[in-house]
């Protein structure tokens, strides 16, 4: 089954770019687009998509709300974000809304689909200054170290749990175990989870199994 996915912005020129981007590839369909906030609210509603690949700064409503209220009123959906911006008050409010991902846009294309793909299963990804930000808010001496509920996550996906397993065994959201995670990206230097266990495991914040 393909990667349903609608495509956000307000420059219809990035739109048909992205559209391009994905269309010779029969592991995605893009199944609608949209110019703004509402407009990516009402698609979403109507299309069901895996995965909203959108702007952050739009007209008519602010991206953290789009996020929020796309995760509202779609549960299960996947938002990653695909911007120009890295600072933190784009990056944070974003990320706390529930993104799924940051990109900028000037990933390269194999890496935007790869992006979407683990995006789709539920994994965090993020530009490597977006993830920059999130070490540079973390980066004080009580935080260098994962917190216990955080090794608690990274010991789980170490054994191969999905983020719906962790939360399911934690008795937490998914949008909870996806902070944890940015968390642990950001203290732990990294930018993916196979990166954050391998590290984990160099660092001894987690004990291989006898």
């Amino acid at each position: 089954m393909p990667i349903r996915m609608i495509i956000v912005d307000d420059h219809p020129v990035v739109r048909d770019g992205l559209r391009g981007i994905f269309a010779d590839d029969d592991a995605f369909e893009v199944v609608g687009e949209a110019a703004d906030g509402p407009e990516a609210l009402v698609v979403a509603l109507r299309t069901k998509p895996d995965i909203v690949l959108m702007d952050l700064r739009m007209p008519k409503m602010s991206g953290a709300e789009v996020i929020r209220r796309l995760r509202e009123q779609t549960p299960g959906v996947h938002v990653l974000v695909l911007t120009t911006f890295d600072n933190d008050a784009d990056v944070l409010p974003a990320i706390q809304q529930g993104a799924t991902g940051y990109l900028l846009k000037d990933t390269p294309r194999a890496d935007l689909r790869r992006a979407v793909q683990a995006a789709a299963r539920g994994e965090t990804v993020l530009s490597p200054s977006v993830a920059g930000v999130l070490t540079h808010k973390t980066r004080t001496p009580e935080h260098q170290k994962p917190s216990r509920r955080e090794l608690e996550v990274l010991a789980l996906i170490a054994r191969g749990a999905t983020n719906r397993e962790v939360a399911a065994k934690l008795f937490i959201t998914e949008a909870t175990v996806k902070t944890h995670l940015l968390h642990i990206f950001a203290k732990l230097e990294v930018n993916d989870r196979a990166a954050a266990v391998a590290a984990a495991y160099e660092t001894g914040l987690l004990k291989p199994a006898t």
